[in-house]
């Protein structure tokens, strides 16, 4: 099977190379940006399936610049699924917990209604209705939290902030799953072949770490796990204001990615073991 990846330096893009059998392709091959190299990418590789790890994430930016997340977020990934449904190739796209309006306390299941509060989540429920209107073999992943070792991530942050800092303040009233990378790339290549035989299994799932926790609780396991005595303090989120709003509920029902396809969710704790031990 011949799995085709749009992205190449992103956490999730990264972790699909480390498994190897797949080919990654970068901007420079493909520009999300630029809608027509992205389908000549497709055209050119002929794959079996495609995997698309290109987002446009840098959430507050997005509130200036809602255009182009959407067009990366939204348009080209459309785009994509449709030329993949005339090929008849299965299209995995990763999506987000900010669909959602963070609001209650219950985990959020696939079918409830979408309601972003900010431009980063408006685009990526763009990309989400584009691909289903495409028609073709999909799975929308929306997951949570994502962390490894590679990129712009809370744990890489939290170890450059302490090397400097013996006092942290983290926003303790925002509650979801930490996920690691690694994981949601082991997912994504299982929901690929799962397509390929059976695309009737085609859908939107949630998949995310557990347990729960909030970002000072995910602080705090970070600096114990490597033995740091640092002082997490836990503050409101009207105390470390944004320009996009962030949702207080992250939470994801994962329930359904177990029942179609047996994918359990991640212990977070275990995958931030393995990224500090390749940090640190």
């Amino acid at each position: 099977m011949k799995i085709l990846v749009f992205g190449k330096s992103g956490q999730v893009a990264t972790e699909l190379q480390r498994r190897g059998h797949v080919v990654a392709i970068g901007r420079a091959q493909a520009d999300f940006s630029q809608t027509d190299t992205c389908l000549a990418a497709l055209e050119t590789h002929g794959p079996d399936a495609v995997i698309n790890a290109v987002a446009y994430t840098a959430v507050d930016k997005a509130e200036d610049d809602e255009a182009l997340a959407t067009r990366i977020n939204g348009e080209t990934p459309g785009l994509l699924a449709a030329g993949c449904a005339r090929r008849g190739v299965p299209f995995v796209h990763i999506s987000t917990d900010y669909v959602f309006s963070g609001s209650g306390s219950m985990p959020w299941r696939e079918n409830d209604p979408v309601a972003p509060q900010n431009a980063y989540g408006r685009s990526k429920v763009a990309g989400e209705r584009a691909v289903i209107r495409a028609g073709g073999a999909h799975a929308i992943l929306r997951t949570s939290w994502v962390f490894s070792a590679q990129g712009n991530n809370f744990v890489r942050t939290m170890l450059r902030l302490s090397e400097s800092r013996d006092t942290l303040n983290v926003v303790e009233d925002q509650i979801g799953g930490p996920t690691p990378a690694a994981a949601i790339a082991d997912a994504c290549l299982t929901i690929a072949g799962a397509l390929l035989t059976s695309p009737e299994k085609s859908g939107t799932y949630h998949f995310s770490g557990h347990p729960e926790t909030s970002w000072k609780g995910f602080a705090e396991q970070i600096f114990s796990a490597i033995g740091k005595e640092i002082d997490v303090r836990g503050i409101p989120s009207e105390a470390y204001p944004a320009p996009a709003t962030r949702p207080a509920n992250s939470r994801l029902d994962c329930a359904l990615i177990r029942k179609v396809f047996g994918i359990n969710r991640p212990d977070w704790r275990v995958g931030l073991d393995e990224v500090l031990a390749e940090l640190v």
